[in-house]
């Protein structure tokens, strides 16, 4: 290996550490809020929408899958849609009404008051991510971010965001992805291994878990 090469890959990995352990030093309690959202819409019979383009396309189908498949604990499948997944409708949409509606159609559809949408992005200027955003909130549903820097155009929409806080694209994505990873693990955490902690948020909608 080339002592360039090498520094490189050195130079990376203490960007991406030290851009990792800044933002969850800043910003754990964001994590933790957006979980809870998460965990208590999903308690009332939610659901979560996930949606984000080229990389962010393939992070919302990760994390769609850790909900439906599992995270690490075993338990029952849990409600979530990658809407970057059926190339019939993304096709159909694109080709009938353009790209901006390939996401922002899906929520029209399948999207319910009090269910979550997920939006991820980098810059958080993608239109149809904005358009998506749109159309939840005339819905009714809890609108989330993942982007980065101050979340872009995208940041009035959502009700909960979280920002990386870099210009990296390729960095911004990798902390999103752990982010995505905690928050599989934190609703877990709260529909499964302590109730109890989501209790005073149910009750304040009216509900409570069971803990089945």
């Amino acid at each position: 290996m080339s002592e360039n090469a090498k520094q490189m890959i050195l130079t990376y990995s203490q960007q991406g550490c030290e851009l990792r352990e800044r933002f969850f030093q800043d910003s754990a309690e964001l994590v933790v809020e957006a979980a809870r959202t998460m965990a208590v819409t999903l308690a009332r019979g939610g659901k979560i929408l996930f949606c984000g383009n080229g990389g962010s396309a393939a992070d919302a189908q990760h994390l769609a899958g850790e909900f439906v498949n599992r995270f690490m604990l075993e338990r029952p499948p849990l409600p979530a849609i990658a809407l970057t997944t059926d190339t019939s409708i993304l096709t159909a949409i694109g080709n009938d009404y353009g790209f901006k509606q390939v996401f922002s159609k899906q929520v029209q559809a399948l999207g319910d008051q009090g269910d979550v949408i997920m939006a991820i992005s980098t810059s958080g200027n993608s239109e149809n991510i904005i358009e998506a955003l749109r159309v939840a909130r005339d819905k009714g549903l809890i609108t989330m971010g993942l982007a980065g820097l101050t979340g872009g155009e995208m940041a009035p929409l959502c009700d909960q965001l979280i920002c990386v806080p870099d210009k990296s694209t390729p960095l911004i994505q990798e902390v999103q992805i752990s982010i995505g990873h905690l928050l599989c693990r934190l609703v877990d955490y709260y529909l499964f291994e302590a109730v109890q902690e989501l209790q005073p948020y149910m009750a304040s909608m009216g509900e409570a878990p069971d803990g089945n």
